[in-house]
């Protein structure tokens, strides 16, 4: 699995019939711009979880969709600069935390 970003929807008319309609992302992997099969409805700026190889084309619906990427959940908090200072050895980082957590609704805070 890997933890991709959502850049930009990608609009392609003129498809394979096996493509059928579903909504294609374009995402970012590090550096690497892909396009990945979306099957949770992410939109641009979502951080998510996405599947490759025959779990791709399982989650985008059958063994022989021709996708080699699907989005398969969006993550509800994600600090990619935590993330960096975890792979680099801070065991106090924690990427899955907001950074700035919002105050509880109703209280005080």
């Amino acid at each position: 699995m890997l933890i991709c970003k959502v850049l930009k929807p990608l609009v392609s008319t003129n498809r394979i019939a096996d493509f059928q309609h579903k909504h294609l992302q374009v995402v970012l992997d590090g550096s690497t711009q892909k396009v990945a099969v979306d099957a949770v409805g992410a939109i641009p700026g979502d951080w998510v979880i996405c599947v490759g190889s025959s779990a791709a084309r399982e989650a985008a619906g059958s063994k022989s969709y021709p996708s080699d990427l699907t989005i398969v959940g969006i993550i509800d908090h994600w600090d990619p600069e935590a993330a960096k200072e975890m792979a680099a050895g801070n065991p106090t980082a924690n990427p899955a935390k907001p950074a700035n957590p919002a105050k509880p609704a109703g209280g005080a805070g």
